[in-house]
């Protein structure tokens, strides 16, 4: 049971009353009458494989009010992209699988790339692109949600919440961002937002002080949730990394192209487990190591382009002043496990915090070295103006691999 308090400049939306989900659904129903709702599915060719996906799949074949689904399959081979299509096939909704790696896929990106508009690296970034590039192209939806494909305790409830707040035409937002307590198995999980980003953006206000942009993303209860939903024209302006900066990545450009009162977050679930990531202490190139840096990064890049100005000097000051804070945190967290009963290990607390102090710098390293990255996909809105068929190739693409690959 969540309590109303509204924290922050960004409106959020509890569960208060544990609404039947026949009730949200009916509704649901209704506005896909004049406001129809789609899903992306980013994901790994692994992932259906494995414990969550399947789930996931027997609950959206439960789903009244979907219009379209559209998967974005990454690291499949044919053989596996077949299989792709036999898994999804008993989905009773209209739905479109793009194979990332197939040959016609591959052709539109390297016509792109030519003109440096397609995504530089391969990862989930790139996979969300494309899908929302196929969502514009077919044109089948007005409000679309996107979560992640490695939720263990995923229900359908989870959707109807995530995407009620942009298909409800009695509501103004354009962007909402889903958030739920990272409690499971007796333990706290969600490190890198916990010791992280939240600790970082306070030391970052401790430094700079008060900014409209770190108080903005200080509002959002989970900023690394893998679950948003947006309307349409969303989908034609937004530039997003291709790194794990995805999620504050999207904040950002959210901010940058809306005002607070269009934006929320929503209470999506009281129980949320899924694929763990390892701390990668000696490999600072993947697992949580890498997605550290990939966000801290994406956060002062961001804060540049507000006007802040960085040095060895800055970062060193915002490192002391971030390990600090976040020690203070572990101690916080520590005893709200030990009055709920949770397991938590200070050493490996402390662990994450050294390591993510150490990725701080490496991250301002990198800022200073490389000023003109550009770590953002283009928006489709340039794209199309720059290959006005574009949208046209990548429908074909997709039908055409459906259509000869299927059985």
């Amino acid at each position: 049971m969540g309590d109303f308090y509204q924290n922050g400049i960004i409106t959020t939306l509890h569960n208060l009353s544990q609404r039947p989900l026949e009730e949200l659904e009916a509704e649901l129903v209704q506005f896909s009458k004049t406001r129809p709702l789609a899903l992306i599915l980013p994901c790994l060719y692994s992932e259906l494989e494995g414990e969550a996906m399947p789930n996931i799949i027997e609950h959206l074949k439960q789903v009244p009010y979907l219009t379209e689904i559209v998967i974005g399959l990454d690291r499949a081979d044919e053989h596996q992209y077949r299989e792709a299509l036999k898994f999804f096939s008993v989905l009773p909704q209209k739905h479109k699988v793009l194979w990332n790696d197939g040959p016609r896929l591959r052709a539109v990106d390297k016509t792109l790339k030519g003109e440096e508009l397609s995504p530089l690296e391969p990862g989930k970034g790139r996979n969300v692109w494309f899908c929302m590039g196929y969502t514009l192209a077919s044109g089948n939806a007005e409000s679309v949600a996107m979560h992640d494909c490695d939720i263990l305790t995923y229900d359908r409830e989870l959707l109807a919440r995530l995407i009620y707040p942009v298909a409800n035409p009695n509501f103004n937002y354009e962007f909402c961002k889903g958030f739920y307590s990272r409690i499971a198995n007796g333990k706290m999980n969600g490190r890198v937002s916990r010791l992280l980003v939240t600790p970082l953006l306070r030391a970052l206000k401790k430094v700079f002080g008060n900014m409209d942009y770190l108080d903005y993303l200080d509002s959002y209860r989970y900023p690394l949730a893998g679950e948003f939903s947006f309307r349409r024209d969303v989908m034609n302006d937004i530039r997003i990394p291709s790194d794990w900066g995805l999620e504050i990545g999207v904040l950002s450009e959210m901010k940058r192209n809306y005002s607070n009162n269009r934006l929320c977050q929503v209470d999506i679930a009281d129980v949320y487990d899924h694929k763990h990531q390892d701390l990668s202490l000696e490999n600072e190139d993947t697992g949580l190591s890498k997605m550290s840096i990939d966000i801290t990064k994406a956060i002062f890049r961001k804060l540049a382009t507000n006007g802040i100005v960085f040095n060895q000097e800055t970062f060193r000051t915002i490192k002391a002043t971030y390990f600090r804070i976040a020690l203070d945190f572990v101690e916080t967290y520590r005893n709200d496990a030990v009055i709920n009963g949770l397991s938590f290990d200070v050493h490996q607390e402390e662990q994450a915090v050294e390591l993510f102090a150490s990725n701080i710098m490496k991250a301002g390293n990198h800022f200073l070295q490389f000023p003109m990255e550009a770590p953002f996909i283009s928006s489709w809105n340039r794209v199309i103006s720059a290959f006005p068929g574009v949208l046209d190739q990548l429908t074909s693409a997709v039908e055409e691999d459906m259509a000869q690959y299927a059985e």
